[in-house]
């Protein structure tokens, strides 16, 4: 927020210009003031909420001027409403509030009592029973009341500060008065908040916890009377909920309630701000979705950074250290997000990735889904980092967590790529074994009933290569959309590998290759294993032109790896298929050796005859000439 715009509104006569000019001039002005004033500008002082520039308009009742009236209305985002006497009171229920209504004009109001001073306005308890709170209770956008006397200069800086702090920090989203209950919206983000900073997630926040929540919000530690009087405070209107353990989610949501109800509602907003929350209470989009360009031909990966908090997370909520998270740790885990990201439950999560025997996901497997997730979609991952409280020192937030992969153009030059995650398209007939493939690569045992894969369907999980480095590699068989998966330029550019599969029992399985190949020739351009699957079963001849062998010799590839889901060797082609990925040229045709050029030996020996022949020439002229 940057400018506050206050319209001053109120039947003519009620002290609206005499308020305006005592906050200005800081003294009551006797001399006789325009009806209505100008506009008035009052640059950001010390005290101002948020450092705002305030901008201040005097209005007038006159019928014939009201079409000025309802301009700085719709023009204003917040309206001090002021009445001085009973015939301004009534009709500020009876006139005023319903033509804001009438309007349209949703802005907090905030209603001023003006001419305290005077005996006959009553007492200020009897003002706010009998008057204000009758009226705040009928008309909800009043966000706060207050008695000025512009006479007497009293309240004046006060009212307008109020008027400041309604747009600032406006009660309505927070607090339903007529309820006496917060809104369901703040509710639901302080929980968040309690959430992310539990930071060893056992429902409650100990004395350290406290601390650090107010510093962070606060940017000062609590004194040392600060904290028991916090929980006396609240064990007094909910016993349990500030204990031994320290205090609960119950007992933080009803100080947060506490401050609202007695006008510090500001304090809410602090914290709320401080965890990226906007005036609607919705996350900040900046925050949710913060600029990150993945260039072509490079790819985004989680930097050790992000890696590290995602194990952290996983470490965290595994209550029963059982090395998985089952559903409700899970829950408990995704509790300040929207839940679990949409694309994993499109892939089916957790069965596209490695889960112990109780069906649970692994910490193996937690870090391969994300490593998949910020491969495929990065802005869901920057996402879910902001939602699960990713903290980063550097200005670059939650981009941290990630980074950009160098730029992979030539594929076939020979060397290694850059990265640590791969994508393989597997292709391959219908019935060829590619999805027991992906099963055994999680490791899942062989099942022999049959499920052709309609939807694409993919697998991640870790490999290691030779050498000991590790890297993620995701299998994904492309189902009925393998057309058009391999007609779209953007997805085969985003693949790293081609694994074209047959079943090397069925004679009739091999010539979805060679089809696949003739119809897609663009298919050349990307490296490729070939895999020959079933091999536990008998071999029997392909009817092509070719056979697989043959095929593959005839472009200059290696010959098809024979291997079954049934042998525990499988996991070997697993590691091919990795390697074969970060050294793409080695995926590639090979290319004939040249023929040796000989011109370079001819050109080197004559160099050296004409280096010898001048040698002679010059140790024989040297020995001729006279001594």
């Amino acid at each position: 927020m940057a400018a506050v715009r206050i319209c001053v509104c109120g039947d003519d006569g009620v002290g609206k210009s005499a308020i305006i000019t005592s906050l200005v001039k800081d003294v009551f002005i006797t001399v006789k003031i325009p009806p209505v004033l100008p506009q008035v500008t009052l640059p950001p002082t010390l005290g101002t909420p948020d450092n705002v520039t305030t901008t201040i308009v005097d209005t007038s009742a006159l019928p014939h001027e009201r079409h000025i009236l309802r301009k700085e209305l719709r023009k204003s985002n917040v309206i001090l409403l002021v009445y001085s006497d009973h015939y301004s009171y009534e009709r500020v229920a009876l006139f005023w509030l319903p033509y804001f209504r009438s309007l349209g004009v949703n802005v907090p109001v905030v209603l001023c009592a003006n001419k305290s001073e005077l005996a006959s306005n009553g007492t200020t308890s009897q003002v706010v029973a009998e008057e204000m709170l009758p009226v705040m209770n009928e008309f909800k956008e009043i966000d706060s009341c207050i008695r000025t006397s512009a006479k007497e200069h009293h309240n004046i800086n006060e009212v307008f500060f109020l008027c400041q702090k309604a747009v600032t920090h406006p009660i309505a989203p927070l607090y339903d008065s007529k309820e006496n209950a917060l809104k369901p919206a703040a509710v639901s983000a302080l929980q968040r908040v309690f959430h992310l900073c539990d930071k060893d997630k056992d429902g409650y926040w100990n004395d350290e916890e406290i601390n650090d929540f107010q510093i962070k919000c606060f940017e000062k530690p609590l004194g040392d009377d600060d904290l028991p009087n916090i929980k006396r405070s609240i064990e007094r209107f909910v016993p349990g909920c500030a204990g031994e353990h320290g205090m609960d989610e119950k007992g933080f949501l009803l100080l947060n309630k506490i401050f609202a109800e007695k006008g510090r509602h500001e304090t809410i907003w602090i914290i709320l701000r401080k965890f990226h929350y906007t005036d609607s209470l919705s996350l900040r989009d900046t925050f949710l979705h913060p600029k990150f360009d993945v260039p072509q031909y490079s790819s985004a990966e989680l930097s050790p950074a992000g890696y590290r908090f995602f194990v952290d997370l996983f470490i965290k909520f595994d209550k029963d250290n059982d090395g998985g998270l089952n559903d409700k740790e899970l829950t408990n885990l995704f509790a300040p997000t929207p839940g679990i990201p949409s694309s994993w439950i499109d892939s089916a999560f957790p069965s596209c990735t490695v889960r112990n025997e109780a069906g649970n996901i692994t910490l193996q497997g937690w870090l391969a889904q994300w490593s998949m997730t910020t491969f495929e979609e990065p802005k869901t991952t920057l996402e879910y980092l902001a939602y699960l409280g990713f903290e980063s020192t550097d200005r670059g937030g939650t981009t941290n967590a990630l980074k950009v992969t160098k730029a992979r153009k030539r594929r076939n030059r020979p060397g290694r790529v850059e990265r640590n995650v791969f994508l393989c398209y597997v292709l391959g007939a219908s019935g060829s074994g590619k999805s027991a493939m992906l099963s055994a690569f999680l490791q899942r045992p062989f099942l022999q009933t049959y499920h052709p894969t309609i939807k694409p369907r993919s697998a991640v999980n870790s490999v290691e290569l030779k050498g000991g480095k590790q890297c993620y590699l995701i299998l994904e068989e492309l189902g009925e959309l393998e057309p058009a998966i391999l007609e779209n330029r953007a997805k085969l550019d985003a693949c790293d590998l081609l694994c074209y599969t047959y079943d090397s029992s069925d004679p009739d399985s091999f010539a979805h290759i060679v089809e696949l190949r003739k119809k897609y020739p663009h298919l050349d351009h990307l490296p490729a294993v070939y895999t020959a699957l079933k091999a536990d079963q008998d071999k029997t001849m392909q009817r092509c032109e070719l056979q697989p062998d043959e095929f593959t010799s005839a472009l200059n590839m290696a010959a098809p790896l024979h291997v079954s889901t049934t042998w525990s060797s499988i996991s070997e082609l697993f590691v091919h298929l990795a390697e074969s990925a970060t050294y793409p040229s080695t995926a590639f045709p090979k290319q004939d050796e040249e023929p040796y050029d000989n011109m370079n030996l001819y050109l080197a020996l004559g160099a050296v005859a004409c280096a010898a022949v001048s040698v002679v020439f010059i140790w024989k002229r040297n020995s001729s000439a006279p001594s």
